[in-house]
């Protein structure tokens, strides 16, 4: 066994927990080891005719979910499209509150099922909590933490900090590469609602696609 057959079996085992967990918590998960497996999987769960909305991932896009999603009988809110305006992303973040299917990443997973996410706008955590009748979020098991403390650290001191850098925020973060709350205001700051999933009340609602590698950030 080589030292990446070594870390999927422990990603295995580590997955097998977490879904465990997460089905106590009345959401589900499923454990792929490779990222085209994922991407079937998803689209499996996805009926003809769907509204399908996406929020901002960059595992959705590394992935290649994105670009099989546009090959499915959807209405897909498609944010990644060539030439999409600011203001057409914008109406389609409205949207996706009243979508059959959202689709997103999540910064953190605790061994113990939990979700851990810090946003900018507001609107991918929005649709975590209410609006969508389901939702998918696909993860590297790289997001993968032992507690709740240990997710938010991982998104301020390395999330936020790289996302910054991505999108040209000119936050303290962007420019020292780790957290310099609370010397840290908006307009440029990123990280302004954290939501922490302990539970969902309606069973199955969310769905945690879990891949054994690295992806996202």
């Amino acid at each position: 066994m080589n030292s990446d057959q070594r870390k999927q079996e422990i990603y295995r085992k580590q997955a097998e927990r977490i879904i465990k967990h997460l089905r106590k918590r009345g959401m589900d998960g499923i454990y792929c080891d490779q990222p085209e497996e994922a991407v079937q999987a998803i689209c499996s769960m996805i009926p003809a005719g769907s509204l399908v909305g996406l929020g901002g991932s960059e595992t959705l896009l590394e992935t290649g979910l994105v670009v099989a999603l546009r090959r499915l009988d959807i209405r897909l809110l498609d944010r990644y499209r060539d030439g999409v305006t600011k203001e057409e992303v914008d109406q389609m973040r409205r949207e996706c509150l009243q979508a059959d299917i959202f689709i997103a990443g999540t910064n953190a997973l605790t061994l113990d099922g939990q979700l851990v996410n810090m946003d900018g706008m507001g609107n991918r955590v929005a649709c975590l909590i209410y609006g969508p009748k389901k939702v998918i979020l696909l993860t590297g098991m790289n997001k993968v933490v032992a507690t709740v403390e240990e997710g938010i650290a991982r998104i301020k001191n390395w999330a936020a900090p790289v996302n910054a850098v991505r999108t040209q925020a000119n936050s303290p973060c962007s420019k020292t590469g780790v957290c310099q709350d609370p010397a840290c205001y908006p307009p440029n700051r990123i990280c302004n609602q954290l939501v922490i999933t302990e539970a969902s009340r309606i069973k199955d609602r969310i769905t945690v696609v879990l891949i054994g590698e690295v992806y996202g950030f």
